[in-house]
């Protein structure tokens, strides 16, 4: 299900106050740019029981106009058609495709292959843009800001399972056994089930939204 209407609405204040920040040379819009960045502090605070400093420290750090957050997953294959997957030492050490956040002066391929080698050990290469996903139209647990997810079929092409400080486990899963225990704030099993289509299918095309 979408998220909740208060949730839009205060990462929209969020962005708002955020960007005005940013452009504002006026000494009393900047004030009110300021207290509007507060109150969807507050707004968040109250409706998850979180601290609202801390919420407007998170916010505060934000700087620059404001656009969603890119994430990148990777959906690998072996040759007995089993998809990789990694246990997330931050989230109960539940299940996921390994990625995390592209990083600047990488494209979001080049982050992909970096993140699945530092999580799972294996090198791997990009071969298809397989899905553009917005967190919040997924079914994941709400966040504070806006974040767009890239999800990539890749190529194995070596190396061999290595857990690191962000993993605990690795393992290669058939689609009919995929674990239970999923980071669903990562990974759904519906994602899991387009990435086997995808694999099965090459000829499918992206899907965004």
């Amino acid at each position: 299900m979408p998220d909740p209407d208060w949730l839009v609405w205060a990462r929209e204040m969020q962005a708002i106050a955020q960007t005005g920040l940013e452009f504002s040379k006026d000494p009393y819009d900047r004030d009110r740019f300021a207290a509007l960045r507060r109150l969807s502090a507050r707004i968040m605070a109250d409706h998850t029981g979180a601290d609202a400093t801390q919420i407007e420290a998170l916010f505060e750090a934000e700087i620059g106009y404001a656009t969603p957050k890119v994430g990148v997953r990777g959906a690998v294959f072996d040759a007995e058609g089993r998809i990789l997957m990694v246990r997330e030492a931050i989230d109960g050490h539940r299940w996921t495709l390994p990625g995390g956040w592209a990083d600047v002066n990488q494209t979001p391929a080049q982050s992909v292959v970096r993140e699945v080698f530092e999580e799972s050990g294996y090198h791997v290469r990009a071969v298809k843009l397989a899905a553009v996903w917005d967190r919040a139209r997924q079914a994941h647990p709400p966040t504070a800001f806006s974040v767009v997810r890239m999800f990539f079929i890749c190529a194995l092409e070596g190396g061999a399972p290595a857990t690191s400080l962000e993993t605990s486990e690795v393992g290669w899963f058939a689609e009919g056994a995929i674990p239970a225990d999923l980071s669903l704030r990562r990974t759904l099993p519906r994602h899991i089930s387009r990435m086997f289509a995808h694999w099965r299918e090459p000829g499918l095309p992206t899907e965004f939204d």
